[in-house]
């Protein structure tokens, strides 16, 4: 190995670092609008769906309702944050064309996608430990797989964060960052089993609706909470992995491209 070596390394070290806490300080410097939302949503789900709709259901999966979709608020919260803070950095990098500099900088783009999407994980990490302390409101909250329930989290989050970034790269104004949120993330996501088991569903839409990528997340991070999926445990991360594969090389590629940046 060269003596040059270990100082690319290095320096490629400090500029992830650096991108990582400027992601950081950005929506920590906004609080109000990053954090707590999220939670505040999210303790209207429980008041609706849990406490005045969750009595007339009762039960679901063996769980009473308002524990059965514990597990999928929190994804969908982790879902939605990670996502929001890198389509909206990176555009925003985009839009004031302080992106440049990283472009003219020795750089090379998985420091840059991966700094990008840390900041995006911490984020959705965050709102879900918000979450959380606002699910131990309504119900006593037992994690039966933590490992599992942590490695799941990890992986939506970075799924989610390396979408973001890809939308980002597309988007050319300020309403092309919401079209994917609004017309596709949102569908997805209350198609994904958050408040229902698939069980439920006719055989045809079970097989439709393991077509939806988010369904294996919220079924993963359900497993981990309370012991039941209605997907195979080992599917669920196959999918997952493969899709940040997927997303990663995808986001790459533009990237080097220069797509959205140079043109």
């Amino acid at each position: 190995m060269s003596a040059a070596a270990p100082r690319r390394s290095s320096r490629y070290a400090i500029a992830f670092e650096t991108i990582f806490r400027k992601e950081i300080r950005r929506f920590l410097r906004i609080w109000p609008q990053t954090l707590i939302p999220p939670a505040i949503t999210m303790t209207l789900y429980f008041v609706i769906f849990g406490n005045l709709i969750g009595r007339r259901i009762g039960t679901m999966g063996g769980h009473d309702y308002v524990d059965y979709i514990v597990p999928g608020l929190i994804m969908m919260s982790v879902i939605t944050s990670a996502y929001a803070n890198v389509v909206s950095s990176f555009f925003g990098a985009k839009f004031q064309r302080f992106v440049e500099e990283l472009l003219v900088a020795p750089v090379p783009s998985h420091v840059i996608l991966a700094g990008f999407v840390a900041g995006g994980v911490v984020r959705g990490m965050l709102v879900a430990g918000m979450v959380t302390g606002v699910s131990l409101l309504f119900t006593d909250l037992r994690i039966a797989h933590p490992f599992i329930t942590l490695s799941v989290m990890l992986l939506a989050a970075t799924l989610l964060s390396v979408a973001g970034f890809i939308n980002a790269l597309y988007a050319k104004s300020f309403d092309d960052i919401s079209i994917v949120p609004t017309f596709v993330l949102t569908p997805l996501t209350y198609l994904g089993g958050v408040f229902y088991s698939i069980d439920l569903l006719p055989a045809f839409w079970q097989d439709v609706s393991r077509l939806n990528p988010i369904l294996y997340m919220v079924n993963a991070f359900r497993f981990g909470m309370l012991g039941h999926s209605d997907i195979s445990l080992p599917m669920a991360y196959g999918m997952m992995l493969l899709a940040i594969g997927a997303g990663v090389v995808w986001a790459l590629v533009l990237l080097e491209r220069g797509t959205g940046l140079r043109s």
